[in-house]
């Protein structure tokens, strides 16, 4: 059996698995409803925090790339005009 197929099985279990636990625990049909609205909008909100982070180093990264590639442009550029005036 592959690692692929175990993890799948195992986080499909789990989602089951959790989901029954949910539904067939010892609460009312409006509060168990209730309390998986609650915990969608957590997940909702932590992802979006989740994302936005990540957009963040992103940019960040981005830039810092933008800024060493602008910088060996310069350095190339450079080197360019030095080896023309020496031939000169």
């Amino acid at each position: 059996m592959s690692v692929a197929k175990f993890l799948a099985g195992f986080l499909i279990g789990g989602t089951v698995g959790g989901l029954l636990g949910i539904i067939l625990a010892p609460k009312s049909g409006e509060e168990t409803r209730q309390m998986i609205s609650d915990n969608t909008t957590e997940l909702c909100k932590s992802t979006e925090n989740s994302i936005k982070e990540l957009q963040c180093k992103a940019n960040d990264v981005m830039d810092e790339l933008q800024q060493k590639g602008d910088e060996l442009l310069k350095k190339v550029q450079d080197a360019i005009k030095k080896e023309t005036k020496a031939k000169e």
